[in-house]
């Protein structure tokens, strides 16, 4: 029984990890599970990647970010002008060997001694690097999914389902929960990011579950705040937490980097 930090889509932002990082170790964490896209968009690749070659991993798989960066293609298909840019300028700022450190991961992988599978993406098809954003989505996966939990990121949008042991012809079997996301209404008009919360979910007996953590160094759900997560087996429970950083740090960076001034200018509003 143990406490597990996930924590997903670092995207090279050492200002919102170390802030991680250290409620990692007030909360008192066993262990640390990688979603992977531990590089890009943001300036500081290298000391993300050995901050995080650091801790007591036990479970890791690779993002699409990493992927890209590593392998040394051009086409980029998917990405935006300013992720194409951001990943070609990752690229010089890593050796050979830290690229190759990125791809070392697997697409997906199950927590050792745990009931549960990680994937940056979709179960499916993780190297096509899809997106989970609803109910059915989420079916899908579920139709992949041979624990009782999945944890994903890619999107950088919290999002979480369970799909009920028995329903009824009047039940949908899969749910969002909603407490593991927000108010979305009131969240809207808030303005004040400044503290910290976290929103708990409980494991229940016969449920699956499918939890996408959220993004550390680039949310994009209307609050900057770093999101990611705690599963504790002693309670039961997975809990989601939200904490400020120093984004003007970060932004100065990515400015002073000659990256483009739009991937500063985002992690202030978180999109």
């Amino acid at each position: 029984m143990a406490k597990y930090a996930i924590l997903s889509d670092i995207h090279a932002n050492s200002d919102a990890l170390k802030v991680v990082l250290e409620k990692c170790r007030e909360i008192g964490v066993d262990h640390f599970v990688s979603l992977g896209d531990i590089v890009g968009y943001n300036a500081e690749p290298r000391e993300c990647l050995y901050l995080v070659r650091d801790l007591a991993w036990v479970a890791m798989v690779r993002g699409n970010h990493d992927e890209y960066t590593a392998n040394g293609k051009t086409e980029l298909s998917g990405f935006n002008p300013h992720a194409k840019f951001a990943v070609n300028w990752t690229r010089e700022q890593l050796t050979d060997a830290e690229r190759a450190w990125l791809v070392s991961m697997p697409y997906r992988t199950r927590i050792p001694g745990n009931n549960s599978t990680i994937v940056h993406a979709t179960l499916d098809t993780p190297e096509n690097w899809g997106y989970i954003f609803d109910c059915h989505h989420a079916a899908d996966n579920f139709s992949y999914q041979f624990t009782q939990i999945c944890f994903c990121g890619h999107s950088h949008v919290p999002v979480a389902f369970c799909k009920k042991p028995i329903t009824s012809i009047n039940e949908r079997s899969i749910d969002e929960i909603p407490e593991w996301t927000y108010n979305y209404q009131f969240e809207l008009s808030n303005t004040d990011f400044n503290y910290e919360d976290e929103l708990t979910v409980e494991i229940k007996a016969g449920y699956k579950y499918l939890f996408n953590v959220g993004s550390i160094g680039q949310p994009r759900n209307r609050d900057p705040r770093s999101s990611f997560a705690i599963m504790d087996t002693d309670a039961g429970t997975i809990t989601r937490y939200r904490i400020p950083y120093d984004i003007a740090a970060q932004q100065n960076k990515i400015i002073d980097a000659g990256l483009p001034e739009r991937l500063a200018l985002r992690l202030a509003v978180g999109t």
